[in-house]
């Protein structure tokens, strides 16, 4: 059994979803790595880390709004608002999705269904610098 850790940072752009598939998938190519594992951890409570549709816009998109409708920026909700109005809300967002996801690793490939992407939610206004701790075992 093997093992391959690896920290991955990205540069997010404020509020989107920043597609770190291509990224993922190198890492794991470079591991050697053909049958096994590879968990990603996103060491953060403001972001979100999501497998969803990566050839479609428009689900992203709609994903943002129906968030935005479920979780208002709206500081008379919140007593929590130490770096403004987005922060507990970014907080509450992380909360119902996930930092963290597991995906199989055959043949030396991430098995991803064929629409879809891993990607990194920021929930803030503005980027931020986000990490991704990267843990692959396997043979």
């Amino acid at each position: 059994m093997a093992c391959h850790q690896q920290l991955l940072t990205i540069k997010t752009a404020g509020k989107s979803l920043c597609n770190i598939t291509a990224k993922v998938e190198n890492i794991v190519a470079e591991s050697g790595i053909k049958t096994g594992l590879c968990t990603l951890f996103l060491r953060h409570t403001s972001a979100s880390l999501v497998i969803q549709e990566n050839a479609d816009p428009d689900v992203l998109l709609d994903l943002e709004k129906f968030f935005a409708k479920l979780v208002p920026e709206d500081s008379q909700r919140y007593i929590h608002n130490a770096e403004g109005p987005d922060d507990m809300p970014a907080h509450i967002r992380t909360v119902l999705t996930k930092t963290s996801e597991q995906i199989p690793i055959s043949q030396g490939e991430l098995v991803l269904g064929t629409w879809q992407g891993i990607y990194i939610w920021e929930h803030r206004q503005r980027g931020h610098i986000r990490e991704v701790f990267i843990h692959i075992t396997g043979d």
